[in-house]
């Protein structure tokens, strides 16, 4: 398993990561993913370290806390083994103080993500979307103050724009606040909006991109294509509005696309959609899920091999899009493309 720097940071990362969502199995939405109990993720976690992925992913809403009280059972006697990434910041009921960033809530949400973990500290500790109603240095400070007091080694953020990244960034280097190295964003053949401004802003400020749902949520998964209905026992019937949106034309040429080098290379599709991901800029990691042994050893299979470059070029004809305002003129026009040359469409 390759790994790689997570950002401008020292910590290193595999370039797979498991995403713990199907863990738990509360609610609608989580319920619907997936509900592996605590001796079914500990069997998860034995094939991801035996095939060098270490790092896991969760957050305090998954499954209303059951997914870090899972994988902390399934990580037991084997910590210094693994890399925890948590995330809080979305709403977990509904109380006032139940959702946001604010200093109470995060010092909160932190000692529950240890506890329910089993832990004494976070290898990554996220916030899982921008609070506009709480003051940024008020985030930063506290990050800080959990930084150094040994609960948490590094801290990143998810679903930020590229304004509320950027105002973090540059107030904590005002303030000498801990920088945040990670970025966990929406990307994939189905969904490159992360390519106009946040890739670009990844690569300046040293932001590594954890990558979730890369097989768009569960429509490149191989069994969603043109002329045919939904599979019966696909998830899509249920969670398919809480995901991101994509036109229905658009994702069957990607997906003939996929088919086409899965024809060529013998590869299934979710390995072909990984490998593609795995190709771009600041992509650290790409946390791929699993509700089962089969499926998390298929998606295991995206690594150890490339495309070739007309693969890829295949896969990124068939994925483009173009460019909201103000990047199109980037995209399209030769005066603005010499005087910023754009990073989406080339390999990493």
């Amino acid at each position: 398993m390759e790994h790689r720097r997570l950002g401008a940071s020292g910590l290193q990362v595999p370039v797979l990561s498991f995403g713990a969502g199907t863990f738990g199995g509360r609610g609608p939405l989580f319920g619907a993913w997936g509900s592996t109990d605590a001796h079914e993720a500990r069997r998860l976690v034995d094939i991801c370290l035996d095939a060098g992925l270490t790092m896991f992913d969760t957050a305090d809403v998954y499954s209303d806390g059951a997914s870090e009280e899972v994988l902390g059972e399934a990580i037991k006697g084997r910590r210094d083994r693994v890399i925890v990434s948590t995330k809080t910041g979305l709403p977990t009921g509904e109380g006032p103080g139940d959702a946001g960033t604010s200093r109470s809530r995060l010092i909160t949400a932190c000692e529950n993500a240890l506890r329910r973990l089993g832990t004494d500290y976070l290898d990554l500790f996220q916030l899982h979307a921008f609070d506009a109603g709480t003051p940024v240095e008020e985030v930063l400070s506290t990050l800080d103050d959990l930084v150094r007091a040994g609960k948490v080694r590094y801290t990143g953020i998810s679903n930020f724009s590229g304004w509320q990244a950027m105002k973090s960034l540059a107030l904590a280097d005002e303030r000498g606040h801990q920088r945040y190295v990670a970025h966990q964003v929406y990307y994939s053949l189905i969904g490159r909006d992360y390519e106009w401004e946040l890739m670009p802003l990844g690569l300046d400020q040293g932001l590594g991109a954890l990558v979730w749902s890369p097989l768009g949520w569960g429509r490149l998964t191989g069994k969603v294509r043109r002329g045919a209905p939904l599979p019966e026992h696909s998830r899509l019937h249920r969670t398919a509005d809480y995901g991101p949106p994509v036109d229905d034309d658009h994702l069957y040429r990607v997906v003939d696309a996929l088919d086409e080098i899965a024809e060529e290379t013998g590869r299934a599709v979710p390995q072909i959609a990984i490998n593609w991901l795995l190709r771009r800029p600041t992509v650290a990691s790409v946390i791929i899920g699993a509700r089962n042994e089969e499926q998390l050893r298929q998606n295991l299979g995206a690594v150890g091999w490339t495309l070739t470059p007309a693969q890829v070029a295949k896969l990124d004809a068939a994925s483009a899009r173009t460019a909201p305002y103000p990047y199109f003129p980037y995209q399209r026009q030769e005066g603005f493309a010499r005087l910023n040359p754009p990073v989406w469409g080339s390999p990493s």
